[in-house]
């Protein structure tokens, strides 16, 4: 029964007109949608893989990307997609010499930043430090229409529910892609010693994170001065750009999901990544209470057995 429903909607849908289906019907659709259309016969398949229609949807959905691909169809499933398992790097040995990042910040669905940076990875300074992309430059800020809440827990409220960003990175000479942003923060916070709001963004990949941190000030109407990528492991030390390198490289060439949960996945992930950095830190600072106890005891032992033999030999 179900197959001779499915047999007739498809009988259906063949008569309709091409020009209306590709102009009328499928412009209309957001990726997911249309990925789904695709499916659902080979008359459908071949019309919903024009890539005119791809690079539409990956413009509107993402715009800082609106020059960056050629093959559209595919860039639209390793970025929209969410990294299940990391990939094993196919060739650890290809040259990078450049990634490329793509970085959409929207609030409330209006964009309020969209920029491209192009990485130089091959310097020696690159490889051996710390791995930290900035978007915005020390001295500038980005204008915003976010108003500060009159308490800060509305302002984190209002951030974690309305502010939306993607950062994808890309490998140009691999033809890879990954979107490495949670979508929402999975955490706000305000520094109390500078007023400003920090909210986060982030991908686990095994143990370690991808953190974008989007620092936020002002007293009215807030600003966005610092947008920025760094890799941590769960003590909480920075990956140098040598073994980010691998680490993205791996979320790229790794197993996808369905990108519809992305949100709820980050969001997990994250929170299972920084209750394993709690335990580390309590289980170094019982090593480190240990480690001083015995320090004392052989202190006092020491100290005592110093005196007892200047006693004695007295």
């Amino acid at each position: 029964m179900a197959g001779s429903s499915s047999s007739t909607v498809t009988n259906l849908i063949s008569t309709v007109h091409q020009d209306i289906i590709e102009t009328h019907i499928l412009t209309r659709l957001d990726g997911p949608t249309l990925a789904s259309v695709s499916c659902a016969s080979t008359h459908l398949h071949k019309l919903a893989s024009n890539e005119l229609l791809w690079s539409k949807i990956n413009s509107s959905t993402w715009p800082s990307t609106a020059t960056i691909s050629d093959h559209h169809r595919s860039f639209f499933s390793d970025v929209y997609s969410v990294l299940d398992t990391p990939g094993s790097v196919s060739d650890p040995h290809r040259p990078l010499p450049e990634l490329i990042s793509a970085v959409d910040l929207h609030y409330r669905g209006k964009l309020i930043l969209s920029r491209v940076v192009k990485t130089e990875t091959t310097t020696e300074w690159f490889r051996s430090s710390p791995l930290r992309i900035d978007l915005v430059d020390e001295k500038d800020s980005v204008e915003t229409p976010i108003k500060r809440g009159r308490w800060t827990e509305d302002t984190c409220r209002d951030l974690e529910e309305e502010l939306t960003l993607s950062w994808i990175v890309i490998d140009p000479v691999g033809k890879r892609a990954a979107n490495l942003s949670s979508h929402r923060a999975v955490s706000v916070e305000r520094s109390w010693l500078s007023g400003e709001v920090e909210a986060k963004f982030a991908t686990v990949v095994g143990s370690v994170e991808c953190v974008i941190t989007v620092v936020t000030c002002g007293e009215e109407v807030m600003h966005v001065r610092e947008v920025s990528l760094e890799v941590e492991e769960v003590e909480g030390t920075r990956l140098n750009g040598k073994d980010s390198l691998v680490i993205l490289r791996s979320v790229m060439e790794g197993k996808r999901g369905n990108g519809r949960r992305r949100e709820v996945e980050a969001k997990r992930r994250h929170e299972e990544f920084m209750e394993k950095r709690r335990e580390v830190k309590e289980k170094k600072l019982r090593v480190d209470l240990v480690f001083d106890i015995l320090c004392v005891v052989f202190g006092v032992l020491g100290f005592g057995t110093l005196v007892g033999f200047c006693l004695w030999s007295r």
